[in-house]
């Protein structure tokens, strides 16, 4: 069977129907999802611990399973990392996905046989889905690119192979879609991400691009040395055919006007929300820029508001008892042995039937140096507004809290990095200080009552944010630049790139 039956509308048209039909039975299903997780681990050395076979509802998981975190599943890790079997699930992974933490150095998070799908599955509904409502599978006719990490695996001493989830998942292409798709493996493979780019630009510089993927930073990257090696005016021009940008992992709103001034024109974006512990939501309608929540995959979701996260017993709240507009922290177990394993993301819902979620930030990436606790949906919101009404395109931004400045009151700093300023800086940044005190109360409460002065913008030299990745060995892949932060690590680093100031 070739690509175009694969993907022809009528099997865009049943995916998407049983896509729609799980998501009309998403409570049920997340139901029968977690008895099966909670069965099939039942006699696992991590289920015997804590007593799986006595478990019958999230209530009594909740009281028997703590909230996990890589470094109190790690000596679990460990085991299976040695050639244990039967330790998070029943066996041993297939594969082991690395992944660079913050605070806890490299992770491993397992990959088994039964989770993989996940991983494969929810890619190819999420690009069905689109071709059932927008009509559009032409790009099936031409090549597609997903700029990720290096395909190559090794192994453990114990066997097991270990690579980056984009690698994992670049073996396991269908053999219909390899001959679409680009760069190629010789140039996949390559480490350096700024040789690898480039060797990229090479290989696909004259060729009929179609679908592009990957984190906007990144892509942003390829399309600037596109322009610059092949000297067209954007990229319709070089890529007639482009018609769709697949995403995740960062908000694209603030890279909304740059990608349209490179581009020359409006194209289809698909948002996705891939994780190495697994495929969370993905984008299933045109209507609405919200992901659907992967309610029949493998995995099992539990949702704890924000506001009580850092309590000691915070209430674990399960899929039937969540509400729209209220910030949660993520929690999942799965068919890959992760157990009320906390992502870290805040998430809240836009609609309950069916359930479609935003991500709204890092429980970790905040800042609230005076209490004021500003997420990472708020500065989002507030610079992709003025970015909008001054015309600046925007590469990247972080913000931090300035609390003993040489003179005068404490302030949020934003580091904002541009590739067009804005056409009137200092009103920009009053713009983005009134968008966030329309939005987050406790940040008015202090500017107002002069315990904050108004945030000042140090606009940073192009190539800045990429520099500091470069010195963080994050340049590339699937890394992201925290955009909020509640002390100064980056934002000292930055000073150095900064070119002038707006406050």
């Amino acid at each position: 069977m070739g690509i175009k039956s694969l993907i022809s509308k009528p099997y865009a048209a049943l995916v998407h129907a049983r896509v729609k039909k799980e998501a009309s039975r998403a409570v049920e299903l997340q139901e029968q999802t977690f008895q099966k997780l909670i069965t099939s681990a039942s006699q696992t050395a991590f289920g015997i611990q804590h007593g799986f076979a006595d478990i019958r509802n999230q209530a009594q998981f909740a009281d028997s399973v703590p909230i996990q975190t890589y470094e109190s599943l790690e000596p679990w890790i460990e085991k299976i990392k040695a050639g244990n079997s039967d330790i998070l699930w029943p066996g041993k992974p297939i594969y082991f996905c690395k992944t660079s933490g913050t605070t806890s150095g490299t992770k491993y998070i397992p990959l088994t046989k039964e989770s993989l799908p996940n991983h494969i599955g929810t890619a190819r509904n999420a690009l069905l889905c689109y071709i059932h409502e927008s009509g559009n599978s032409a790009f099936a006719d031409g090549q597609m690119i997903f700029l990720q990490g290096s395909p190559e695996l090794k192994r453990l001493d114990s066997g097991i192979p270990v690579g980056r989830l984009s690698g994992i998942v670049a073996n396991h292409v269908p053999a219909y879609l390899q001959k679409n798709r680009l760069p190629s493996y010789r140039t996949n493979c390559i480490e350096d991400w700024e040789t690898k780019v480039r060797s990229i630009v090479k290989e696909t510089v004259a060729r009929d691009m179609r679908l592009i993927s990957g984190i906007p930073s990144w892509v942003q990257m390829y399309f600037e040395l596109l322009l610059e090696e092949s000297g067209s005016p954007n990229i319709s021009s070089l890529f007639p055919n482009f018609s769709l940008f697949v995403f995740g992992g960062v908000n694209f709103e603030p890279y909304r006007v740059k990608f349209h001034q490179l581009i020359g024109e409006q194209i289809d974006t698909l948002e996705t929300y891939p994780a190495s512990e697994g495929f969370i939501a993905f984008q299933d309608s045109r209507d609405t820029d919200a992901l659907l929540l992967n309610v029949h995959s493998g995995i099992y979701f539990e949702f704890i508001p924000v506001d009580d996260f850092h309590n000691n017993n915070p209430k674990r709240l399960s899929l039937a008892e969540v509400k729209t507009d209220v910030q949660y922290v993520l929690l999942l177990s799965n068919n890959a042995g992760l157990w009320a394993y906390c992502l870290g993301d805040t998430v809240k819902f836009e609609s309950l039937h069916p359930p479609r979620i935003k991500v709204t930030g890092r429980i970790k990436h905040f800042t609230s140096a005076f209490g004021e606790h500003v997420i990472g949906e708020e500065v989002d919101k507030a610079i992709s507004a003025a970015a909008i009404a001054f015309g600046a395109e925007i590469t990247e931004f972080h913000v931090a809290p300035n609390v003993h400045p040489q003179q005068g009151l404490p302030y949020h700093e934003w580091f904002i990095e541009c590739t067009r300023l804005p056409t009137d800086q200092k009103e920009f940044a009053h713009c983005i200080d009134q968008q966030m005190q329309k939005q987050n109360i406790y940040y008015r409460d202090l500017v107002v009552g002069h315990v904050l002065r108004p945030l000042i913008i140090r606009f940073v030299k192009e190539g800045s944010f990429a520099a500091y990745m470069k010195t963080q060995g994050k340049l590339g892949g699937q890394n992201k630049v925290p955009r909020l932060s509640n002390d100064r690590k980056i934002a000292d680093q930055l000073q150095a790139w900064t070119e002038f100031s707006a406050e």
